[in-house]
């Protein structure tokens, strides 16, 4: 593994840090919106990240590169994202204007307080990459100043 790799992995861990935090701001922005009905009322979504391997060297036997601890991960890639399957949150409020037939208005699954953490975990995963980019840059810029003086 070369410097030059550093890079590209800790770019693709920061973008799909964004993708995380741009679903936390999602699920932060719907925590009240209500709707009528259970089909129609926003679910909790989450990204899903996948390591990425080096495709070269599977190409070359290294299959199980994951099993003895000696893989190349290339990365982070987000697979996709999914909503969550935790219950809704109905509530009894039959003045309200959304309220179904029954009295029923249903609530979103976004627990803020899990969106919180993930947000901080999220950021904080985000700063961690910057560093290391930057401890990168560092240690390349001290390579080519060995040769001076």
């Amino acid at each position: 593994m070369s410097l030059n790799n550093i890079f590209a992995i800790a770019g693709s861990a920061m973008s799909a840090q964004s993708v995380r935090l741009n679903t936390v701001a999602s699920n932060i922005a719907n925590v009240d919106s209500v709707s009528s009905s259970a089909d129609q009322t926003y679910r909790a979504r989450k990204p899903v990240f996948a390591e990425m391997f080096d495709q070269s060297m599977q190409a070359h036997g290294w299959n199980n590169v994951n099993d003895n601890g000696m893989g190349a991960g290339i990365g982070v890639q987000v697979k996709g994202i999914i909503e969550s399957d935790a219950p809704l949150e109905p509530r009894y409020e039959p003045d309200h204007p959304m309220a179904n037939e029954s009295g029923f208005v249903f609530y979103p699954n976004v627990n803020p307080v899990e969106e919180m953490a993930d947000m901080m975990s999220a950021s904080r995963s985000f700063q961690t990459n910057v560093e290391i980019m930057n401890s990168a840059k560092s240690m390349m810029q001290k390579v080519l100043t060995l040769g001076q003086s």
